[in-house]
This record gives C-alpha cells, structure tokens and sequence, in this order.
C-alpha cells in the first residue's frame, strides 16, 4: 500500500497564504513599512541565481520586499563582510540571505557567522545552531525547520522513535539531527566514514536523505513502514533515496521535487517574517 504523500508544495502555499496575511499587518503597525529580505549572490553561478530568483518571488507573493544584493566572482571575503556588516545595520532589513556556496577564496563560515542573530532568517550562524541544539529560541537552518514543518503538519510521530540522517552538512545534515533530537527522537547521523549503512538503516523508524548523492540510498535499505524523507534534487527530478523502490512499502514519504524544497523556502519567508514581527513588538 502506497504511503502518505507529504506534499511540501501545498504546504507551502497554504503557509504563504498565512504570511500575506501577517504581512499586512505589519505595515499597517509601522507605518507602511514593508518588510524587507535581503538577498547576497556572489559570482554567477545559474543554480545559486536561480535560487536566489526564486525566494525574491516568494517575497513577491507574501507581500514583502526582496533586496538583492549582486557580487562579483572577484569578491574578497573582506569586502563580502562590509557588505553583511552594511545590511545588518540597516533597520529596514529584517533578513539577510546569503547564498550557498561562495566562491572559493571567500572564507564562508567567517562571512555566515558576521550576520546578526536577529537576522539569521537562514538558519547559518554558528551561534543560531548552538541556540537550536539547546532548545533556545532561535531560527532553524531553513530546509531542516521546513522538514521539521512538514512532518508535523502530517502529524508524524517522532516522539521514542528512531531516525537515521544521512549527511552531516553543517547546514542540512547535523541541524536536523539536532531538531529530531530536540522532538524527542533517537537519532544516528551516518557519512562517508559510516560502517555497515544498510544495517543502519533498516532498523529506522525515519529515514532523512541529505547526502547530495543521486538514489545514493537503496529502497532495500529502508524497512516496511518507515518514514522517508528526501532532502536531495538531483537532474532527472531524482533525490538522495530510491524512490520508486520505497513508495510503495514506506509509511510516509516526500515526493521529489515537490516536498522539502517547496518547504525551504516557505520556511525562509515565515522566519523573515517572524523576525519582522519582533521588530515592531
């Protein structure tokens, strides 16, 4: 029997559909200013441009403001700091972006670690990591928070279960971890280095593929009943998990595309807006 269909997409609009509301009021509280997320794409890579297109038009539809911010691929990480250090400064800026990844000469941690908690609406400094490992409030890496969305809005259980990551990015892999661990999950993060994967696996109550490998994870892996999840977009709309040998046994999965990706952004939008809101309180 097929599995539940966690449909990130609809989600994802219905989410927005709340946001433009709560937009609205908050021009209406301060005096008609329209939140603003600030967006920084260094260099011209066509996928981070695309990325960076598409959360501009997510503002769009929310009613806030997109100001982005164009590098050149030259960019010094010093300059890039100036710039992070101009938005912060900037009242009007209630998020600031930066896209993933920089070029190779720019130090990317350093520059991600220079945006203000307040703004952090991306869930990338260090220090808000820190904050969500330990249960304080602050704003989750926005893929991770938008699984974390999904899986609730289809009421998973996650409580006493057993979850298994694969991948350990500092922005995908090791926070969502964090958050299943936070919800009361008993979870094991696996990588390159992982001995006996497949063993690992088929004993998971929820499987998250965030290893950036296409169908790395085989549908023989993933036991009867589990919760699939899948982080992963590769060409050919494939992820990190086999899907065609999973949808039929899992007991919940996420289509690709259409399931965390759509979440990603929504996610980014409804912690800007969040973070507006705290603003004007």
């Amino acid at each position: 029997m097929t599995g539940i269909l966690m449909d990130g997409k609809a989600l994802a609009r219905q989410m927005e559909s709340e946001l433009a509301v709560r937009v609205q009021q908050l021009i209406g509280q301060s005096n008609g200013k329209v939140p603003i997320l600030a967006t920084i794409l260094v260099g011209e890579d066509p996928a981070s441009a695309t990325y960076v297109r598409m959360k501009g038009n997510a503002c769009k539809r929310v009613g806030m403001e997109s100001l982005r911010v164009a590098l050149p691929q030259t960019t010094t990480t010093d300059e890039l700091l100036r710039e992070i250090d101009r938005l912060n400064a900037d009242p009007d800026v209630r998020g600031i972006l930066l896209q993933h990844p920089v070029p190779p000469q720019i130090d990317e941690r350093r520059c991600f670690d220079r945006i203000s908690i307040e703004k952090d609406v991306d869930g990338v400094t260090a220090l808000g990591f820190g904050k969500m490992a330990m249960g304080e409030a602050a704003y989750g890496s926005a893929t991770p928070a938008g699984i974390m969305r999904l899986l609730r809005h289809y009421e998973i259980p996650i409580a006493g279960k057993y979850a298994v990551v694969v991948g350990r990015s500092p922005i995908l892999g090791k926070p969502v971890a964090m958050m299943l661990l936070n919800a009361n999950a008993t979870v094991t993060i696996c990588h390159s280095k992982t001995v006996n994967l497949p063993k690992i696996i088929s004993g998971a109550d929820i499987v998250v593929g965030a290893v950036g490998k296409p169908e790395f994870i085989r549908g023989e892996w993933i036991r009867p009943g589990a919760v699939v999840v899948d982080a992963g977009y590769h060409p050919g709309n494939v992820g990190d998990i086999e899907f065609s040998a999973v949808v039929e046994k899992c007991a919940a999965y996420t289509p690709v595309p259409g399931g965390v990706g759509p979440m990603t952004i929504a996610t980014l939008m409804a912690q800007t807006v969040e973070a507006a809101e705290k603003s004007v309180r």
